[in-house]
């Protein structure tokens, strides 16, 4: 079975203690399962997808607008990856198992290129680490789960800045989605 790890929004915006909407100690207490899990599935030639939200400053159309601050502006420094995964990810974007997406929506699928990427690879199994349990990373696995892709959740490697929805998240996962928290 040939998986790929998709890395949601783990950026400094969403991460950091001064991140525009961070969730903060959560999100940093999984730096080191999230830097070791991409550093592994990179080595081992697996498909590694950075899955990154990027927001125009003052999109009044864009529907998170009236729901969060302004987040993962274009050109802004918060939308560097978050710590030591901006340095291996800057180390090994050059290799051709090393994606980056930038996302509009909660799902790394929607609108994106992601589900052509993982067919004409034979993908068939997804691993999902990052931020926010019980949005992005949620959203990303239901639509996973929709077009038939087995789903794992690395649950040391997932945070959110609402503890419930954390926790609900990750019942969902094995309850409706059939995934596989680990």
């Amino acid at each position: 079975m040939k998986r790929a790890l998709i890395n949601v929004d783990y950026t400094i915006d969403f991460v950091a203690e001064d991140g525009a909407l961070t969730c903060g100690k959560p999100g940093q207490d999984i730096e080191k399962e999230i830097v070791q899990l991409t550093k592994d599935f990179i080595s081992n030639e697996d498909y590694v997808v950075f899955a990154i939200d990027i927001h125009d400053e003052d999109d009044s159309l864009h529907p998170e607008t009236k729901l969060f601050p302004p987040h993962n502006l274009s050109g802004t420094e918060g939308r560097n990856l978050y710590g030591e995964l901006q340095n291996v990810f800057e180390k090994n974007k050059l290799k051709e198992n090393v994606y980056w997406i930038d996302k509009t929506r909660y799902s790394a699928f929607a609108g994106t290129n992601l589900e052509i990427k993982l067919r004409e690879r034979g993908i068939t199994e997804v691993h999902l680490v990052g931020v926010c349990t019980d949005i992005c990373v949620l959203h990303t696995a239901v639509d996973a789960y929709n077009k038939g892709f087995t789903i794992v959740i690395h649950e040391n490697a997932v945070a959110s800045f609402n503890a419930e929805g954390h926790d609900w998240a990750l019942n969902h996962f094995k309850n409706c989605l059939n995934a596989k928290v680990v």
